[in-house]
């Protein structure tokens, strides 16, 4: 088998350009993937997806070159340079263990799975020393679901998460890096998989377990008559993929609940200074509130400027 690509990006070069690409997973964000990744003018882009609509859709579109939905996707994978996996994370970490035999030399592996710890324990037994694997995490999406509301759009200056290993070879990182910039991308953090699965259970599963618990909690369907711009922009991400985020909730319960416990500690103190009257408490809690959502807001306004530079 050959070894794959040796990628160097010059002024015109795109980083992924001609090179042999295969994304597993054509919903939302395998799509977004695909759309995105096709703008860097590889020489193929095939697909894995066991919906054949989808895969008769996304090659209509011109999205992707061609599009399996059984074991024949194997032979693609074989002479892959980069694969992206974008499935459930379960399903991701059986999807490379399943596939790891027929990769050639030097073909990537990276994922977009929300949580990493259980993929990894799944993965690096099984992962071979000539293959790079590189887990990751777009901190992109939309209430949308599915094929039909992929759009690579959802990706411009946003954040994206990486989870290299400890040998990894820099160059190859580096080539990952500047993919990822093209796809629109402007901070690209690297962590550690336990540091990822604990930031991730407070900045996305809690938001999705607020916003699931506050529609969860109201019977009145024509409660949007009365809604401003809070109440959307709160209940959006209620609109939720319930086999995926159950999933991911569970798979990281450890991490979520002990955020879930944090959140209703601070619930409970502002509802006590509410039910108390106290307006002076709950005008400090407040005031301290909006200095840390500021200052929190400048750091990020902060590095995607940098990385726009």
């Amino acid at each position: 088998m050959s070894a794959a690509k040796t990628v160097r990006p010059g002024k015109n070069r795109a980083p992924a350009e001609g090179l042999e690409i295969v994304i597993a997973g054509l919903g939302l964000m395998g799509g977004a993937l695909a759309d995105g990744l096709r703008r860097q003018h590889p020489a193929r882009i095939s697909a894995f997806d066991l919906n054949d609509e989808i895969l008769e859709q996304a090659l209509s579109d011109g999205t992707i070159d061609e599009g399996y939905s059984d074991d024949q996707i194997g032979r693609r994978l074989a002479s892959a340079d980069l694969i992206w996996v974008c499935l459930y994370p379960g399903a991701t970490a059986d999807f490379i263990r399943k596939w790891m035999p027929v990769l050639k030399p030097g073909a990537m592996i990276t994922d977009i799975a929300g949580i990493k710890r259980s993929v990894l324990d799944s993965v690096l037994p099984v992962l071979r020393e000539d293959v790079d694997y590189i887990t990751g995490h777009p901190m992109a999406g939309s209430e949308k679901e599915g094929y039909g509301g992929a759009d690579r759009k959802i990706f411009t200056n946003r954040n994206y998460i990486l989870v290299p290993p400890d040998n990894v070879r820099p160059e190859r990182l580096e080539f990952l890096r500047q993919v990822i910039g093209s796809l629109g991308f402007t901070n690209i953090v690297e962590t550690t998989p336990e540091n990822h699965d604990s930031k991730i259970a407070y900045t996305s599963q809690l938001c999705h377990v607020i916003a699931s618990a506050l529609i969860d909690g109201e019977d009145d369907l024509q409660i949007t008559d009365y809604e401003g711009g809070s109440f959307a922009d709160l209940t959006r991400i209620a609109m939720i993929n319930a086999p995926m985020w159950s999933e991911i909730f569970c798979a990281n319960g450890d991490l979520l609940t002990e955020k879930i416990d944090g959140f209703m500690d601070s619930m409970n103190r502002i509802r006590d200074l509410i039910s108390a009257g106290d307006t002076e408490g709950l005008e400090d809690v407040l005031s301290q509130v909006r200095k840390k959502r500021i200052a929190m807001e400048i750091d990020r306004i902060n590095k995607h400027r940098a990385a726009g530079k």
